[in-house]
């Protein structure tokens, strides 16, 4: 008879200072998320080019007599992005001075989101100097979803006692893995077709269709790699529910995104909110990629200390 796994020790809570930066980076993911949606709306408003200079709009902080709706759009996707800047600007100040306080690990994920952030502001400027090269938009989006993916691993790992979390099979990486890889992998084609605007040329005028399909295929693989997730997420040990619960949410947001992208070239882009929304829940996917990377990456560090632990003691004894 197979004996049980042993109960999970109760645990204290987390330290204020980790609660706080947890709950500032969770708000982070939502202004990332937020980031990608009007960013998303720029494009399909054909805005991305309203405010003509770069940091300013019209020279000016805020553009009084010029602002319109499109004036409005990239103004503001300017100014969520330089708060973004400045919140992860102070996380990292709080994770090098009390970085005795904190996981050894947040301090370079801090800087790491930090590096991200100066790409993303870099690409945002040459998105505007280049007159909206399709390269410098797709990199532009790849870099804020990279973003996305890292902030949201942070702030689920900072809310993960490390003691909670069992060794997870190393099958799971593989799997978690691919299912990353080829989640980016179609978020990228995506932007690349939405940058050179295929779907609209090849609806309209049978030009760039091969972009259209090759983001249609890829669709495939993509929910293909989810699905498995999900699937691989219920073998996990029962310690790990709050990881296979992300797994099976992100899973089963795949149908809904199909069914965004479908209707968005039925509707032959007519409603800007669908694309809109099809673009927040690839976001939104990756944010729970990201969350389950959290959890999974202190389920490594906390197998690996208890490994470490007996040696240490052999060595004292």
């Amino acid at each position: 008879m197979k004996a049980s796994a042993a109960p999970l020790p109760p645990q204290p809570p987390l330290p204020r200072l980790q609660r706080a930066l947890r709950t500032l980076l969770a708000h982070l993911v939502v202004a990332l998320i937020a980031l990608v949606a009007i960013g998303g709306a720029t494009r399909v408003m054909e805005a991305g080019l309203a405010c003509p200079d770069w940091p300013l709009c019209y020279g000016n902080l805020l553009p009084g007599r010029q602002m319109n709706f499109q004036v409005f759009l990239e103004w503001f996707h300017r100014l969520d992005a330089f708060m973004v800047g400045v919140a992860l600007l102070v996380a990292l100040g709080c994770g090098v001075v009390s970085r005795d306080r904190l996981p050894g690990w947040f301090p370079w994920a801090a800087g790491l989101a930090l590096v991200l952030v100066a790409a993303q502001g870099a690409l945002g400027a040459l998105t505007v100097l280049h007159l909206l090269a399709a390269g410098t938009v797709t990199a532009h989006l790849v870099t804020a979803l990279l973003l996305v993916l890292v902030v949201s691993a942070s702030a689920e790992a900072l809310a993960t006692p490390s003691a909670t979390s069992r060794p997870l099979p190393l099958w799971w990486l593989g799997i978690l893995g691919l299912a990353t890889l080829l989640l980016l992998a179609q978020c990228a084609l995506g932007g690349a077709m939405a940058s050179r605007w295929a779907s609209s040329l090849c609806l309209q005028e049978g030009e760039g269709c091969r972009w259209l399909l090759v983001h249609r295929l890829g669709a495939w693989p993509a929910a293909a790699g989810l699905g498995l997730q999900g699937a691989a997420a219920l073998a996990l040990p029962a310690s790990q529910r709050p990881l296979a619960r992300r797994a099976l949410a992100a899973s089963l947001l795949v149908p809904l995104q199909v069914v965004l992208g479908v209707l968005t070239l039925r509707l032959e882009l007519s409603q800007p909110a669908i694309t809109v929304c099809h673009q927040i829940l690839a976001a939104l996917l990756v944010a729970l990629i990201g969350a389950i990377w959290g959890r999974t990456l202190v389920a490594l560090l906390s197998a690996r200390s208890v490994s470490a632990s007996p040696s240490l003691e052999m060595a004292h004894g």
